[in-house]
């Protein structure tokens, strides 16, 4: 079995990662804030070599990255090329976790091909980032897959993620309060994104970008009433009618891409995956 080298593994999706990894026999080195800064390049020059590196270390708070935005591009690009580097150093091949990139779409679903139309300093990092991935494809042949999630929840997440928030209110101050009802998101399971990382790790070409979503989208309100109603309960809700600078109104994932080259599809349903985060509360 390959050897991976996964940065970023004490994170959300890491966390999640990490044993489904061990479980198919990987022999994983772990790289997390407590090895060291990936933007420093002595954090990887003493890396053991590995074949494949999944790079999910990055900045990712979206409010925060408006206040620290040389912070965001430094970390998430540098980092990046850091990976990149290494890469080219030891002939391994990247999957690289990027984001959702597209703006307010042109049109719904979205696919790979639709404009770049980065909103803040988090995703333009990480569009700074997808380009840097290209060039050393194309310049020092590397084996890269990018991987556009949209909006990840699951078991685990903080409490700066909405259906967290929702839930945490829900638990302590029984009202619940949002900026905005109006806003839809195509939501990602975490175990479905996970199972789409394990999926590029086989895919043998040199270039690839995909878009990992379910294909449907729900509004703050939608959410706030399945996870009430999962919940049985009725707690008033509370909006204070106020929209994010740049907010995007609609997002819907083109997954086609991801379903015919990995062989992937989602597999836990929005209200499912809901269900589970509240069956570990």
């Amino acid at each position: 079995m390959s050897k991976i080298l996964l940065t970023g593994s004490t994170g959300f999706v890491g966390k999640n990662l990490l044993p489904k990894l061990i479980n198919l026999g990987y022999d994983v080195i772990q790289l997390s804030s407590k090895d060291g800064d990936i933007v420093k390049e002595e954090t990887w020059i003493n890396l053991p070599q590995t074949e494949i590196v999944i790079h999910l270390a990055s900045k990712t708070s979206v409010p925060e990255s408006w206040t620290k935005s040389y912070d965001y591009i430094n970390c998430n690009l540098m980092g990046t090329v850091n990976a990149l580097n290494y890469c080219k150093q030891h002939n391994s091949k990247l999957i690289f976790i990027s984001s959702y990139l597209y703006g307010n779409p042109d049109q719904l679903p979205i696919n790979e091909n639709a404009s770049l139309k980065p909103t803040n300093p988090y995703a333009l990092s990480k569009l700074l980032s997808e380009q840097a991935c290209e060039y050393y494809s194309k310049s020092e042949n590397i084996k890269i897959v990018i991987l556009r999630p949209f909006n990840i929840f699951g078991p685990g997440q903080s409490d700066n993620y909405l259906i967290q928030f929702i839930i945490s209110q829900l638990e302590t101050i029984n009202i619940i309060k949002v900026k905005d009802l109006i806003p839809k998101r195509d939501y990602i399971y975490i175990d479905d994104f996970t199972d789409a990382i394990v999926k590029s790790l086989t895919l043998n070409s040199n270039f690839n970008i995909f878009n990992i979503g379910s294909g449907q989208s729900y509004s703050v309100k939608e959410v706030i009433d399945i996870i009430q109603n999962l919940l049985n309960t009725d707690a008033s809700v509370e909006s204070e009618n106020e929209r994010r600078k740049n907010e995007i109104m609609d997002t819907i994932a083109d997954i086609s891409l991801a379903n015919k080259t990995l062989n992937w599809s989602p597999k836990t349903s929005f209200i499912e995956g809901i269900q589970n985060i509240l069956n570990k509360h």
